[in-house]
């Protein structure tokens, strides 16, 4: 479970404009080597912003979590329990599920509990098999409504009920998904599945329909005219964002700043491809606008607040209202980058 700690700064305040940004840190030399050889000015404008801002709150566990710094911070922003709850329990398919019925479960009446499954592509190797992007099948909506149909036969077996959202993503509704906790695809996409899979007996279940899946898939005509056009096959499914929603009465509120939360995937994307030329072009982007407009608001005297989250741990800051300090930031000795995160 995470360690979360807030200074004395974190009071309530209105709605206010929150960037977060996952993977402004990331494991392994590449990621050093690209923020060092970047130039100052890709990051000028947010070095100028960490000048006016002090930290508030920390999240800290290990880069093995099952559930990365950002998407627990996402949660917390959503009134998502994340404090209370087991790593690798973030109910965000049950969330998912509530958003689009507009129903949230009662304190009588428990709905199912939820999974997201991901149909995707496994590259197989030597000694173990790795995640590859899911969106870089390009599976349209017919294709993956036919391998959900196909499979529905044996999560029938199981008490697990799918439902189409997107090529690329179905919820699974079933009793099973309760107490199970899963791999957030952010932790698994370009690494070795095999750390990450579900595990003891609770996960023999999802482990026994992975692999009755890659069966299933390695004879399905889908996957032979995917072949046949040079096209990776489909040949695994992967299964995250488990668990059930407490009744509304029972949960944490959604935080002020849920309405003005901009978290794009830009970092992430390029970090996810090892494509460290794309990760630099990417804080570049955020820094000629996420960045500006927020020291634009800063220096105009808004609480501003940003979380920057690495692969174990994430840092949130923001302004003080009406700081001068925070005014005069961008005329203030800018605060390096590149030193904060490396404390993530």
């Amino acid at each position: 479970m995470s360690t979360v700690s807030q200074t004395s700064a974190s009071t309530s305040v209105p709605p206010v404009p929150h960037l977060l940004l996952a993977f402004a840190a990331c494991a392994g030399p590449s990621w050093l080597t690209t923020l060092k050889a970047m130039p100052a000015a890709h990051t000028s404008h947010f070095a100028k912003l960490l000048q006016g801002m002090q930290l508030v709150a920390t999240d800290t566990d290990d880069a093995l979590s099952m559930s990365p710094p950002h998407e627990r911070a996402l949660a917390r922003v959503h009134g998502l329990d994340v404090d209370g709850q087991r790593d690798g329990l973030i109910p965000w398919a049950a969330w998912e599920h509530e958003q689009r019925t507009q129903r949230a479960p009662d304190s009588e009446t428990r709905a199912h509990s939820w999974a997201y499954v991901t149909p995707c592509h496994w590259l197989m190797g030597r000694e173990h098999a790795t995640l590859t992007d899911p969106d870089a099948l390009a599976l349209s909506e017919a294709d993956s409504r036919a391998l959900m149909a196909a499979m529905q036969v044996y999560f029938d077996a199981d008490g697990i009920h799918l439902h189409y959202v997107a090529p690329q993503r179905w919820l699974a509704e079933g009793d099973v998904f309760r107490d199970l906790p899963t791999a957030s695809l952010d932790r698994v996409l370009g690494r070795s599945v095999d750390p990450w899979l579900p595990a003891g007996s609770t996960g023999q279940t999802l482990r026994r329909l992975q692999n009755e899946m890659q069966m299933l898939l390695y004879t399905h005509p889908i996957n032979d005219a995917r072949t046949s056009q040079r096209q990776l096959p489909v040949n695994s499914i992967w299964f995250s964002g488990t668990g059930d929603l407490p009744a509304q009465g029972h949960r944490p509120a959604a935080t002020p700043e849920r309405q003005q939360l901009s978290a794009p995937r830009t970092l992430v994307d390029a970090a996810l491809r090892d494509d460290w030329e794309a990760y630099a072009a990417a804080w570049a982007a955020l820094d000629a606008r996420e960045a500006k407009d927020w020291l634009s608001r800063q220096s105009a005297g808004e609480v501003v607040r940003l979380t920057l989250c690495g692969e174990r741990s994430a840092l949130t800051i923001e302004s003080s209202p009406r700081s001068l300090r925070g005014r005069l930031a961008q005329f203030l000795k800018p605060k390096p980058l590149l030193g904060l995160l490396e404390t993530l």
